[in-house]
């Protein structure tokens, strides 16, 4: 069929044409919009889940609605060597920017906090300071947001920041990707930030997505985390929301798809969306009419999978020292195709070796995204399917 009107879109963060599978977490966000605008108390959000289950494209989804119903909002991508100091700034620039208060005065104000904030780098961010301003034409402010300690100038930043937003009668929402690579420090003023705000009832709330982990990485930072966010764990799509995902994208190209297509896609992608989009794109190029048969799914298979061992799982590979290639091959002989967590005991006693001696190769690939401790003395990867992967690509 014609490849121009292919319909199927594999991408890291990409929107797919149709969002299936995820019209709770879209409800639920929009209940929370609606309790803040009525002055309700409200938990900000996490959002957790393996790589390629769509977190990114729900968290912009989620931003989607709240810029429809006319909040401020600022997004962030956390990195591990990055204080957020800076990208906090820049974040709640823009939302403040899209809030549009029409008290000049009251603005100025907050930006000039802001700026403060800003401008107040770390030791670690001092090399920046001369290079980066942050496009703010107000004098920075003193006394406010400005002490050095990130928990005191967050909370204190985003206490004025609501209060403006309240004052417009609307919202502020600042969206953290990948935040399991926040750093420890930053991570307590989140939280003590968020606790600080649901107090006062103020109308800003943080989203954040991140691994399976985060919860964990949250808890370790404040006690009271759990009861602090409400978490949404995003996941597979079961077997309709997977078939929706491919058959109304094909509808509007006046293609269809045989059962037994269907039967052979879910079975090969496993419901993960990404994986979805990735077996539907190479599907749809490898058919020659509609509807789309199970024979031309086998056909397609094998260079999905090809694409995908290149793409997606290799280049993750690549990353990975060849200590950290051996730590992995013993996770993926211990947890089979499936990538069952593993006992970090049993991956040592596979590899003839001490735990405490693995204990740097397993933490270098925590920081590197690739695998997360489940649970205490417990590993798996954070990547779906790349246990079967390693298993077909031995090294």
């Amino acid at each position: 069929m014609d490849p121009v009107r292919n319909p199927y879109a594999p991408g890291a963060g990409q929107r797919p044409p149709e969002l299936a599978g995820r019209d709770d977490e879209l409800s639920a966000f929009d209940v929370v919009l609606e309790r803040i605008a009525r002055g309700r108390p409200e938990r900000s959000l996490v959002l957790t889940g393996l790589r390629g289950v769509g977190k990114t494209v729900l968290l912009n989804q989620l931003r989607s609605a709240a810029i429809g119903r006319g909040w401020g909002t600022g997004k962030i991508e956390a990195r591990p060597d990055q204080s957020l100091r800076r990208p906090v700034a820049s974040a709640l620039h823009m939302a403040l920017r899209e809030l549009r208060h029409p008290d000049q005065e009251s603005m100025d104000a907050v930006l000039g906090t802001l700026k403060a904030f800003a401008q107040r780098l770390t030791s670690a961010d001092a090399k920046v300071r001369d290079r980066w301003q942050p496009g703010i034409d107000v004098a920075a402010s003193t006394g406010r947001a400005d002490s050095g300690d990130m928990e005191i100038d967050l909370v204190e930043l985003l206490s004025d920041a609501a209060g403006l937003a309240a004052d417009v009668g609307r919202g502020i929402a600042l969206f953290v990707d990948e935040m399991q690579d926040v750093q420890a420090a930053d991570v307590s003023a989140i939280c003590a930030a968020c606790h600080e705000l649901s107090q006062q009832g103020a109308p800003l709330i943080v989203v954040g997505a991140g691994l399976p982990h985060l919860p964990a990485v949250l808890s370790a930072s404040k006690s009271y985390s759990e009861r602090l966010f409400r978490y949404l764990r995003i996941d597979r799509l079961d077997r309709p929301a997977a078939d929706r995902a491919l058959l109304a994208p094909a509808e509007r190209e006046d293609v269809a798809f045989e059962p037994a297509a269907l039967d052979a896609l879910y079975a090969a992608a496993d419901g993960y969306p990404y994986f979805v989009q990735a077996y539907g794109k190479v599907t749809w190029d490898v058919a020659a009419a509609s509807p789309i048969t199970a024979a031309d799914v086998a056909m397609a298979a094998p260079v999905a999978e090809a694409e995908l061992a290149v793409g997606f799982f290799g280049s993750r590979y690549d990353r990975a020292t060849p200590a950290e290639r051996e730590y992995m091959h013993a996770m993926a002989e211990l947890g089979g195709p499936a990538g069952a967590p593993v006992a970090t005991a049993e991956v040592a006693a596979t590899l003839g070796r001490k735990p405490a001696s693995l204990s740097p190769a397993r933490d270098s690939l925590i920081k590197k995204g690739l695998v997360y401790s489940a649970e205490r003395g417990q590993i798996a990867f954070t990547v779906p399917h790349f246990g079967r992967y390693l298993l077909r690509h031995p090294d």
